[in-house]
C-alpha cells in the first residue's frame, strides 16, 4: 500500500499490530530466558541478543510488505552494514529498534522497548513506540498530534522546583561530563537515565521528567520519540534549536516537557560554549 494513499490512523493501526506481533512472538519469549550464547557485545556496554536479531527480521519483513517503496534500516543491519546508514536520506524510509533498551532486557529487567519511524527525505513523519511488558502504545504522526493507547495526549510538566533533568553523561567526552556536572546539574534535580529511550521520551510527555540530555542521537533511538514528544506540545531539537534529522549524524540534544523548559536549559547550554 502506497504511503500517500493512506487515511489518517491507517498507518498506525497497521503499525502497532506488526510491532505487537514482533513482541509476541520474539521478544517476550526470550525475555528472562536467555541463554548466555545467545547475548553478545557489539561494542564496550553495547548487548544484543538473539531477541534483537529475531525481533528486526519481524519488523522489517512487515514493514516491507506494508510500504513497499520504503527503504528499511534497522539497527542491527546497520551492525552488520554500516552502508545502509545513507538509505536514511532516501525519499521513504523505516527506521527499526527491535528492542531499545537491550543492556536492561538482557539483564532481565525493564525498561525496554520497540521504536519504529517513518522519515521522508531525512524528516520524521511518524513514530511508534511500544512497551511490550505492559502494552503502553505511544503514536504520532505529523500534524496529527500525539497519542497513546489511541488517547490524545499533551505533554506535561512535574511541577517540581527545581525542573527533573535526565542527563545522560555516557557517551560525553571528560571535559564535556565535567562541565555538565558542574555548570547544568546543580540547576537541577537530577535523576538516573533509564537507558532506554522508548522509555525517557513518554516520561518527558507524561510529567515524570522534565528535561533529557542527550549526547549521541542515533536515528533508531531517537526518531520515534522526538515525533512523539513534539506532536505532544513539548520540544525536542538540537541544542542549537535546529530540528532533528534522521540523516544528521551529529550529537547533542535537548528534549523538554515544553518549549519554556527547553529555552531554560539551553541558555545555560550556551554559556558552556
Amino acid at each position: 500500500m502506497a504511503y500517500l494513499q493512506m487515511k489518517s490512523g491507517t498507518l498506525t493501526r497497521a503499525v502497532h499490530a506488526i510491532m505487537l506481533d514482533a513482541a509476541n512472538r520474539a521478544v517476550l519469549p526470550h525475555y528472562q530466558h536467555l541463554a548466555a550464547n545467545e547475548i553478545s557485545d557489539k561494542a564496550a556496554d553495547d548487548a544484543v541478543t538473539i531477541a534483537d536479531l529475531e525481533s528486526e527480521a519481524i519488523l522489517a519483513e512487515a514493514l516491507a510488505q506494508l510500504l513497499p517503496e520504503a527503504a528499511i534500516v534497522g539497527e542491527e543491519a546497520v551492525h552488520a552494514d554500516p552502508k545502509v546508514l545513507d538509505r536514511l536520506s532516501d525519499a521513504l524510509c523505516w527506521i527499526i529498534d527491535p528492542i531499545d533498551g537491550t543492556n536492561n532486557y538482557a539483564a532481565g529487567r525493564p525498561p525496554f522497548g520497540i521504536l519504529i519511524a517513518l522519515a521522508q527525505a531525512g524528516e520524521t513523519i511518524g513514530g511508534w513506540i511500544l512497551d511490550p511488558l505492559t502494552g503502553r502504545f505511544c503514536s504520532a504522526e505529523i500534524g496529527q498530534g500525539a497519542f497513546i493507547n489511541g488517547e490524545p495526549i499533551r505533554a506535561r510538566g512535574s511541577g517540581e522546583t527545581p525542573p527533573i533533568a535526565a542527563i545522560s553523561l555516557l557517551y560525553a567526552d571528560p571535559a564535556r561530563r565535567e562541565a555538565l556536572k558542574t555548570h547544568i546539574a546543580p540547576h537541577y534535580h537530577v535523576v538516573d537515565i533509564p537507558r532506554c529511550a522508548a522509555e525517557q521520551y513518554p516520561r518527558l510527555v507524561l510529567g515524570i521528567n522534565d528535561l533529557s540530555l542527550f549526547e549521541r542521537t542515533l536515528a533508531w533511538d531517537h526518531a520515534a520519540g522526538v515525533l512523539f514528544l513534539n506532536e505532544a506540545g513539548g520540544k525536542a531539537a538540537r541544542v542549537d534549536g535546529a530540528p532533528y534529522r534522521v540523516d544528521d549524524d551529529r550529537k547533542g540534544m535537548i528534549a523538554a516537557a515544553s518549549p519554556e523548559l527547553w529555552d531554560g536549559l539551553t541558555r545555560r547550554m550556551a554559556a558552556l560554549g
